[in-house]
This record gives C-alpha cells, structure tokens and sequence, in this order.
C-alpha cells in the first residue's frame, strides 16, 4: 500500500509476510521490514522508482527499523543508497544485531570493489610475443593431429593390404583417372613452358661467359632433380587435395559419415586409402611426364636460340648427366603424393558441417600441402647434398 507523505514523497509499506519497504521524505530514506531474496522482486521494483527519482549519493537513509537482511536485500541496499553510505549507516545504527551489521558491512564492501575490469595493458612487443605464441601452439597442434591420423592411415593400409578382399579397386582405379591421366595435360604444358624459361634465362646468363652450351646441362639437372617433381607435387596439391578436402567435406555436411560409421564402415578405409594409393601411383608418372616435357621445352629454346640442335642436346644429356639426378627426383614423388593426399582428406574430415567451413578448409589444405611439398624438398635437398647423391 502506498500512501503520500507531506512532503509528497512516496511510502511502501509492509504485505502480509512483512516484505520491505522504504518512507522516502525528501533525500531521506527509511529503510523497514524485511529485505530478503524471497521478496526480491518487489524490493528490486521499490529500489528502481527510488532511483528514478534520486541519485544514490545524495541519499540519506535510516536503518532503524530494518527487519531481516540477506546477502540479496543488502545488494538491494548498497544499490540504493550507495556502498559507502551502507557501510555508515551500518557502524551507526545501534539498533542492528552484530550478524547484520557484519553482512551489510561485507556486501557494502564487496560491491564498493566491484567496477567494470580494465583491460590489460600490454606493450606491441608483448602483443607480438603472444601472437608468435598462438602460432606457435596452433602449428604444434596442427603436427600433433597431423601425425595422429598418418599413424591411422598407415595402421588402415598395413591392416588392408595382405587382405585383398578388402581393396577397392573401383574407387582406387576412379582416383588415379582423376588424380594421374586428367592432370597430365596440364602438368605437360606447364613444365614445359618452365623448361623454356629456364634454358631462355640460363642461355641469357651464361651467354656472357661464352658458356651456353652448359645451358642444357643446367635445364636436364634442374628438371631431373627439383622441377619435375616439385611443379607436379604443387599442381596436383592445387588441383587434387582440394577436391579431396571439397569432396569429403561435403559428405561431413551431408551425414554421409555418419551413416558410413553407422554401417559398421571405417570412413579411413573406404574413403583415405583408395585416395591415398592413387595418388602415389600417379604422382611418379607425373614427374616422369614433367621432367621429359621440361627438358624439351628447354630443347626447344636451345634448337630455336642457341642453335643447339636436338640430337645435340640429347648426347650431352647422355653424356654429362647421371642416372642418380633422375632416381633422386623420382624417389621424392611418392612422399609428397602422401602427404599432398593425407592433408587432403584430413582437412575434409575437419569440416564442421556448413558451405563456409568446407570452403576454409578446402583453402586450408592447399596452403598446408604446398608449403609441406616445398619444405619436405628443401630438407631433402640438403640431405642429398650432404650425402653427395
């Protein structure tokens, strides 16, 4: 009930159960009955129409004749007339029992303390720090599942290979079309436009020692050894791992996993394995096919520039170039053709089931791929170095 007061100021009094209430006088509050959490809807409403009308810090109130008090009603309090009035009001008003007086002066306190949290301030050097540290740990996490699902795939391909029964020729005999005899064409265009650049840009260079005819020398060693395998390693990383990435990622989204695992089917089997298998059939007679188209890109621009004829450049290649530069090459082929297959499918199995997250992915396994290949052949370019091969 409420009724007015001569200064035209509002009073709520106490219902049946003795909520609480306050007699408003101005600045000056009395606070009674009880403030408790079983009233606390009604004493959230009296504290916000005193608020409306009154700012804590010009309130003044009066204890006195506060009944029951819980944590809840003295959150109420301290909104109302301010932490710093509560905790007077509580050292100052004989009437509160000891227990009262102790838990206003602790909530008072807690929500004295209580402010919006000020972000740290960190310096660009410690920002760096940190962004370096979240690479850092992604990088690792990244290795670690990495290396969890090779170790899968390999367990899969060890169990699968003495069981014949198990194979799936179809899919694998599908993959390698996909993966070997579509890409031909375009890895035989490619190399060879980067075979005539290379003996254009040798013969360009070594034209000033008088050297030129070193320039088949130069196209047959880097063909054989690094550009054969590293340029078809990276078109089918382009081309293959992200439709293997788009494919199984498609199937994620769809459920088509999850009806594959319902069926009692291992999804590593029946989709990774022909996958993987085919590409390291294909890849090795990719990089034969690029290494040949490379080298007669660079016969072209040495027959048309250099007036080197073609049987010229093939005796030279006999002559000067070893078996071991075309070995070494080709032994690369099927370790990138696993990885290249193995981030492919791993990056669909991520997908985490909308059209954004297959095209990041996709993204995702095309970066991962090349920088693998280009890594993977720097680190076993030194080692051939260093063991003289």
């Amino acid at each position: 009930m409420t009724s007015k007061s001569p200064s035209s100021s509002a009073r709520t009094t106490a219902t049946p159960g003795n909520p609480g209430g306050i007699l408003a006088n101005g600045s000056q509050l009395t606070v009674q009955g009880d403030w408790v959490l079983e009233h606390y809807s009604e004493l959230q409403a009296i504290v916000g129409r005193a608020l409306g009308s009154h700012s804590p810090n010009a309130m003044q109130g009066d204890l006195s004749s506060l009944g029951r008090v819980d944590t809840a009603g003295a959150a109420l309090l301290a909104e109302l007339l301010g932490a710093q009035t509560l905790t007077d009001l509580a050292d100052n008003t004989p009437q509160l029992t000891d227990e009262r007086r102790a838990l206003l002066r602790a909530v008072a306190t807690a929500m004295g303390n209580r402010g919006e949290p000020t972000p740290p301030s960190y310096s660009a050097v410690k920002q760096f720090l940190a962004m370096i540290g979240q690479q850092v740990e992604a990088l690792y996490d990244l290795l670690r599942l990495l290396l969890a699902f090779i170790g899968e795939t390999l367990t899969a391909l060890a169990y699968n290979l003495p069981r014949p029964h198990r194979w799936r020729m179809t899919a694998f005999v599908a993959s390698v079309q996909d993966t070997g005899l579509n890409a031909l064409p375009i890895v035989a265009l490619l190399t060879f436009l980067v075979g005539a650049v290379v003996a254009f840009l040798g013969a360009t260079v070594l034209e000033s020692f008088g050297a030129t005819i070193y320039t088949v020398n130069l196209v047959a060693f880097s063909f054989l050894r690094e550009f054969g395998v590293l340029l078809a390693a990276i078109l089918l990383a382009g081309r293959t791992a992200s439709s293997f990435t788009a494919h199984i990622g498609a199937m994620k989204v769809n459920e088509e996993l999850d009806a594959i695992r319902t069926l009692g089917l291992s999804p590593v089997e029946l989709l990774v394995l022909p996958r993987v298998l085919a590409m390291m059939v294909s890849l090795p007679i990719l990089t034969f096919v690029g290494m040949i188209s490379g080298m007669i890109g660079g016969a072209a621009v040495c027959a048309l520039v250099l007036d080197i004829s073609p049987t010229q450049f093939l005796a030279i290649v006999e002559q000067d170039i070893a078996v071991k530069h075309f070995l070494v090459g080709l032994s690369k082929a099927p370790v990138f053709a696993f990885l290249i297959a193995v981030i492919g499918c791993l990056e669909g199995f991520k997908v985490s089931g909308s059209a954004q997250s297959v095209g990041e992915h996709t993204t995702s396994s095309v970066v991962q791929s090349i920088f693998m290949v280009i890594l993977l052949d720097s680190i076993a370019a030194l080692f051939f170095m260093e063991m003289g091969w």
